[in-house]
């Protein structure tokens, strides 16, 4: 798959049969030195075929290869001429995301209360695979609770303050999911979940502000030079997981009678207006809205462990998902046109002024959190005007070996001595997991924050390191 550079941070995928528009890729030479080993541009063109798909199939700086969509990529379809849902377009961990807590901590103060800190984190968050969770909800009817209120249901239910809600993208729930929608089965494997990282790359990491690039827009944010802050990246575990099986398998069965043809089978889709559609995002609203609950749950744990502590407070900076689909209004030819934008490791970052933004943050723009690997910088970014790609950026540093070759690489005890030499403390589920998780197996974070703010996808406000990691 033939990639043309347009500019030094713009590449395209020129159109052909079937695709409906080209490719666009934003990166440099030096994130995509090996094109031709990864899948992800076929999968790029790929997405290119949806019906109603309008723009361009659109891939990040961080773009790796995914299940159907490439992680990194953005779509949008235009829901009046028939544009589809595909669940492969948001991928199994529905609406994972990140939360960034500012705490009234400085970096100098840390020290002295670290390692009881990170000792209190360790036992407070549940992580790895299965079971165990903050929250241990009644019965289903509780967990429908969740899945209609998110994280206003667990402020709520005491499980955080008004002012999470006004720094929560949709003010931390979306208002048409649909529990019906969600099967007995994926009931099942949520019920027990709410308030834990899971597995693989999810982490709730202790950091320090250490350097900021636009004073104003940090400080809208809350964020100072020397300040701790903690990041928490986590989605909607076993249940969303479910959800995206259950529906790619009925939009399957269904795309024959919509007389709909896609290249791969996991960019089963359906039209947005069609009984599946509707089903699809029904039941991944009420995903979204319980990896929502999530994220305010461990918040209300890490709150608890750092007064205990270090009598110290965290403060919602921002709380914005990065595997979505969402109906939006964005201008295509000239005119504004109701899209189904898909968000696939891409994190949305409207620019200044917008309406959905609260009224502390217009003046500033979005807040997006890119996380780096483990041991290495995280930034902060805000939203610009103007940006391509239906106000979207990058999500993260983006994988360049799987789990399975980065856990052949290092062993965990090595890793976790590594880290705690260069003064990080770690604290982990399991060495596995440590070891797949070895920075080496991702990209570097600040060359792709650097091609995203080249690009004019996003704005670097601050970028922040590690002092220790909670793993799951």
């Amino acid at each position: 798959m033939e990639l043309v550079e347009e500019s030094p941070y713009r590449f395209r995928i020129d159109r052909r049969d079937p695709m409906r528009v080209p490719g666009v890729v934003f990166a440099s030479r030096a994130l995509i030195p090996h094109v031709d080993e990864d899948r992800w541009p076929q999968q790029v063109a790929n997405v290119a075929t949806l019906p109603g798909i309008v723009g361009a199939s659109y891939a990040m700086p961080d773009v790796h290869w995914g299940y159907g969509f490439p992680i990194g990529g953005v779509a949008a379809t235009d829901v009046a001429a028939g544009g589809v849902v595909s669940p492969g377009g948001v991928g199994f961990d529905i609406s994972c995301g990140v939360r960034l807590l500012a705490a009234d901590l400085d970096r100098t103060d840390l020290p002295r209360v670290r390692d009881a800190l990170m000792d209190g984190l360790d036992a407070a968050i549940p992580r790895g695979m299965g079971r165990g969770a903050v929250w241990q909800l009644a019965d289903r009817a509780e967990l429908d609770a969740v899945l209609r209120g998110g994280s206003r249901y667990a402020v709520e239910r005491g499980h955080g303050v008004p002012r999470d809600l006004a720094r929560c993208e949709d003010a931390g729930v979306v208002d048409d999911a649909d529990p019906g929608q969600v099967s007995d089965r994926a009931v099942q494997r949520g019920q027990q979940q709410v308030g834990s990282l899971g597995s693989g790359n999810h982490f709730l990491e202790v950091q320090a502000v250490d350097e900021v690039y636009d004073e104003a827009v940090a400080a809208a944010f809350g964020l100072r030079v020397g300040q701790v802050v903690v990041m928490i990246h986590c989605g909607s575990r076993g249940l969303g997981h479910q959800i995206c099986t259950d529906h790619v398998r009925a939009m399957e069965r269904a795309m024959p009678g919509h007389g709909i043809e896609v290249p791969d089978r996991q960019l089963a889709c359906a039209p947005v207006r069609s009984p599946q559609g509707r089903a699809y995002l029904g039941a991944m609203a009420a995903a979204a809205n319980y990896a929502r609950a999530n994220r305010q749950l461990l918040t209300a744990a890490a709150r608890r462990v750092f007064a205990r502590t270090a009598g110290s407070g965290l403060h919602l900076v921002y709380d914005v998902s990065h595997n979505l689909a969402k109906i939006e209004t964005h201008g295509v030819d000239g005119a504004d046109r109701r899209l189904c934008v898909h968000r696939k490791g891409a994190t949305r970052a409207l620019p200044p002024g917008h309406p959905q933004l609260p009224a502390d943050l217009r003046a500033a723009g979005q807040p997006v959190f890119v996380p780096g690997s483990m041991g290495t910088a995280s930034y902060v970014l805000t939203g610009v005007a103007g940006a391509p790609a239906f106000a979207s950026t990058c999500h993260g540093a983006g994988r360049v070996r799987s789990r399975a070759q980065a856990g052949r690489s290092v062993r965990g005890q090595e890793l976790r001595r590594e880290l705690q030499a260069r003064g990080i403390a770690v604290r982990g589920a399991s060495w596995r997991g440590l070891a797949e998780e070895t920075p080496q197996a991702y990209k570097d974070v600040s060359a792709v924050v650097d091609v995203a703010e080249a690009a004019g996808l996003c704005r670097r406000v601050a970028r922040l390191v590690p002092l220790g990691v909670v793993k799951g």
